[in-house]
């Protein structure tokens, strides 16, 4: 994808997530900063800043969860190498700490695929499997979004007993939703 693609496909998805009730009316945010190929997310975290939504961004910790601390615009972010892995946009100032995220209303969740049932396929690290697993502990239901390009929504993706459905992914065409169990 060219750049200007990448900005078009960003506006996109942020037009498509703003249009989501589940985003209209939540006060708290919990989402992260794309990085690499990833769907852009900052026209996103703008958009929500912009509406008075506190948003909540991850920062690494070194066995893979996942402290957080606040957005306050794209000036407030602080690139973070961790290891030999990629590098990250972290926010800059207080940690909130890792039970933070069970304030969401909404968490954004990146990731490789999801698949008709809303399986959602992570990178590996686990960091998104602890904040699910601590989201249940504290019983918070925020709604679970993932954003992808079209591409990235497929048949199938392999599943581990440990995960579980997301409520929507959103990609830069539109909005799927997937039906809960009871």
């Amino acid at each position: 994808m060219t750049a200007d693609d990448l900005r078009e496909t960003s506006a996109a998805l942020a037009g498509r997530a703003l249009e989501l009730p589940e985003l209209a009316r939540a006060g708290t945010v919990a989402a992260y900063v794309s990085v690499g190929s990833e769907p852009g997310t900052l026209a996103l975290l703008d958009a929500l800043r912009a509406r008075g939504v506190r948003v909540l961004l991850p920062a690494l910790l070194p066995d893979n969860d996942l402290d957080w601390g606040a957005y306050e615009g794209e000036g407030s972010l602080a690139r973070v190498q961790h290891g030999g892995r990629m590098a990250l946009f972290e926010p800059a100032g207080e940690r909130l700490g890792p039970d933070a995220v069970t304030t969401a209303d909404a968490v954004l969740l990146p990731g490789l695929a999801v698949d008709a049932r809303g399986m959602r396929l992570g990178r590996g690290g686990g960091s998104y499997d602890r904040v699910l697993a601590r989201l249940d502990r504290a019983g918070a239901h925020p709604a679970l979004v993932v954003l992808l390009y079209d591409s990235e929504v497929v048949e199938r993706v392999p599943e581990e007993p440990h995960d579980r459905p997301v409520h929507a992914v959103v990609t830069p065409s539109g909005v799927r939703r997937f039906r809960q169990e009871p």
